[in-house]
């Protein structure tokens, strides 16, 4: 039997602490944190939702009760298929983290193969898409991903 379970909305808090804990080994940021409150409600509503688009599966701590040891994120989407992916859903990892005090053990490669993986194949999602640290790397490589030479680019629409 898996470890791995779907996070529901009491786990928000503490899946806003392991994103955290993936963001500042990314990119550490002085306002880290400062936007959880405000990221609160709208991932609680997305946690209650089974049939939405986006899904996070997690590991309980084993030695801290309530406390959470391992998170794997993600969402599907459609985008215009192609020869590749004719059907155009396409899933994205965003985010995997563990707590540093329950490193090692296969809690993250659990969460993404035995839950965000599952879920992906579940909805029809015919390429799956993530950003990765270099410590990240070996994870994924192991699982079959393979870096592309596309570029990323991004625009951050502040409100006006």
């Amino acid at each position: 039997m898996s470890l791995v379970r779907r996070a529901v909305p009491e786990d928000a808090r503490e899946v806003l602490r392991l994103r955290q804990v993936m963001l500042d080994a990314v990119s550490p940021h002085p306002a880290a944190g400062s936007w959880h409150e405000e990221s609160l409600p709208t991932l609680r509503e997305r946690l209650a939702d089974p049939a939405g688009s986006f899904a996070a599966f997690v590991v309980d701590h084993p030695e801290r009760v309530g406390a959470l040891a391992a998170l794997a994120a993600g969402t599907v989407e459609y985008r215009i298929g192609n020869a590749l992916n004719p059907t155009g859903v396409v899933g994205f990892v965003f985010s995997v983290a563990t707590d540093p005090g329950a490193r090692r053990r296969g809690y993250a490669r659990a969460c993404v193969t035995d839950g965000l993986l599952e879920w992906f194949r579940e909805r029809g999602a015919g390429k799956i898409q993530l950003t990765a640290s270099a410590e990240a790397l070996p994870l994924y490589e192991s699982l079959g991903f393979r870096p592309k030479p596309d570029p990323f680019m991004e625009l951050i629409l502040r409100p006006a």
